[in-house]
């Protein structure tokens, strides 16, 4: 199961990332907390000191186009905040 789907890079974050050392990342939903902690310590080699995570669901989405109106759904989600440790950081742009 991949747990890590892709880091959530917005202004939002990165803010967060500046002031509070957090980062977000959208995550598998079935993974709990500790699965979470693991593997991103393993794959970005950091001290994990604390993971809230999140689920979002989907919402109904609907636009009025030429051809009459179009509905759907968004993707459910769930995210995860991980805080690190002090004077640990994370590259997301280092293996572009």
């Amino acid at each position: 199961m991949d747990i890590l789907i892709k880091p959530i890079i917005t202004e939002k974050m990165t803010i967060q990332t500046d002031k509070l050392g957090h980062y977000g990342f959208i995550v598998n939903k079935k993974a709990n907390k500790i699965q979470i902690k693991k593997a991103i310590e393993e794959m970005y080699g950091v001290t994990v000191a604390a993971v809230n995570t999140m689920t979002y669901s989907g919402k109904a989405r609907s636009r009025f186009t030429k051809s009459g109106v179009l509905s759907g759904k968004t993707a459910a989600f769930k995210k995860a905040v991980v805080t690190l440790r002090d004077g640990e950081t994370i590259d997301f742009y280092s293996n572009i």
